[in-house]
């Protein structure tokens, strides 16, 4: 029996390849937007910090305003970061569809290979079944020629 080839086998894994690019860039697409997430945390939890040491016992003048700007800056940098994060999401989403998109074109090309091999697997079980059929067939006319004919019985 000779073995299955699928004629869009070089598609398909063109296909596979595309899927694979795109789920990779769906990944640094995520690890970004995580990475940004992890700055916000870190600049949230730094500002909390400084707010707090601001009302610490013992402070000069200037030391209160020093930390005023250093919240303000750790305000306006968290907004920014939330801006970035923003984008970082739409990249996201955006790499997210491309990849459903390619996965679900190789899905498609899979579909079809899967049901022409059982198409073919299941024509080949004919044709061998057709195959054995005549070959024990010919083996009891062989049977009958090498004997001779049954004798007729005499009445």
């Amino acid at each position: 029996m000779k073995q299955f080839k699928f004629t869009l086998e070089k598609a398909l894994k063109l296909r596979e390849y595309h899927e694979k690019e795109t789920k990779i860039d769906l990944g640094r697409a995520i690890g970004a937007l995580t990475q940004i997430e992890q700055a916000i945390n870190a600049t949230t939890e730094q500002r909390s910090a400084a707010a707090a040491e601001r009302f610490s016992i013992g402070l000069s003048v200037s030391d209160i305003l020093t930390f005023d700007h250093y919240v303000q800056r750790l305000d306006a940098t968290k907004v920014q970061l939330t801006r970035e994060a923003e984008k970082a999401s739409a990249r996201v989403e955006d790499a997210r569809g491309i990849y459903l998109e390619a996965s679900r074109d190789r899905k498609v090309l899979s579909k079809v290979k899967e049901h022409r091999e059982k198409e073919y697997h299941k024509a080949m079980l004919a044709e061998e079944t057709k195959v054995l059929d005549d070959i024990s067939s010919g083996s009891k006319a062989r049977r009958l020629i090498s004997t001779g004919p049954e004798p007729k019985p005499l009445v």
